[in-house]
């Protein structure tokens, strides 16, 4: 630990190196969050519509992404994609897989967050005349998301994390800025210990920020 030298570490090197990372694994959290959020609504009203052939495709996607390490996903995607759109680069490659597996736990999340609504509002929904998808926009969907806001922004906290893993198929990430300065001025060791500490320090941060916004709810109810 006394052969450890962190002086190469100046804001120069941070900004040339690790800025762009940094940037691009943002991009993938909040892009895949968005995209996620979307399609795990959908997957869950299918999964809550009470039609087999609307339930079944949907619990049997979810069940097997779910069944799979994301490591493995993102390298099947990666390599078979290509034979079907052609090739389109690490990083889309990577938005397109984080955003489908990751629809997979929002949906568990959103279907959690639908059954927790008393059915009491669902049929006075339908008493004041609102069909099945006016009720579940207007009355249940609205509800659901409050109650399960502090869950999906933790799984989004998870999901920022879980970025790390598209070093795998070579996208220049924030790990991976981090392990190119380690390369460049040979302090592989130093590089990985501060960037452990900023995957620490950011998800811990937002972790307490979803802790009170958590508390706020809670005092709301």
């Amino acid at each position: 630990m006394t052969q450890l030298d962190f002086s190469f570490l100046t804001w120069e090197v941070l900004s040339s190196f690790v800025a762009k990372g940094l940037w691009f694994s943002i991009q993938l959290t909040f892009s895949a969050m968005i995209g996620g959020i979307v399609l795990g609504t959908i997957l869950a009203l299918m999964r809550l519509s009470g039609k087999w052939w609307l339930e079944r495709p949907a619990a049997i996607y979810v069940d097997t992404l779910r069944s799979i390490p994301l490591v493995m996903v993102i390298l099947w995607f990666f390599l078979l994609i290509p034979y079907i759109a052609g090739p389109l680069g690490a990083e889309k490659t990577a938005l397109i897989t984080f955003t489908l597996f990751e629809a997979t736990y929002y949906s568990e999340i959103m279907r959690a967050g639908i059954q927790s609504v008393p059915k009491g509002q669902v049929f006075a929904g339908y008493a004041l005349g609102m069909n099945y998808k006016q009720t579940m926009g207007l009355v249940v969907l609205p509800q659901a998301f409050r109650n399960m806001l502090p869950v999906l922004l933790t799984q989004t906290i998870v999901l920022f994390q879980d970025t790390s893993l598209v070093y795998a198929i070579g996208a220049y990430d924030l790990l991976k800025g981090f392990e190119v300065a380690g390369k460049n001025f040979n302090r592989p060791m130093e590089t990985y210990l501060v960037a452990a500490v900023v995957y620490f320090v950011i998800c811990f941060s937002l972790s307490m920020l979803v802790r009170r916004l958590q508390k706020k709810i809670a005092i709301i109810r």
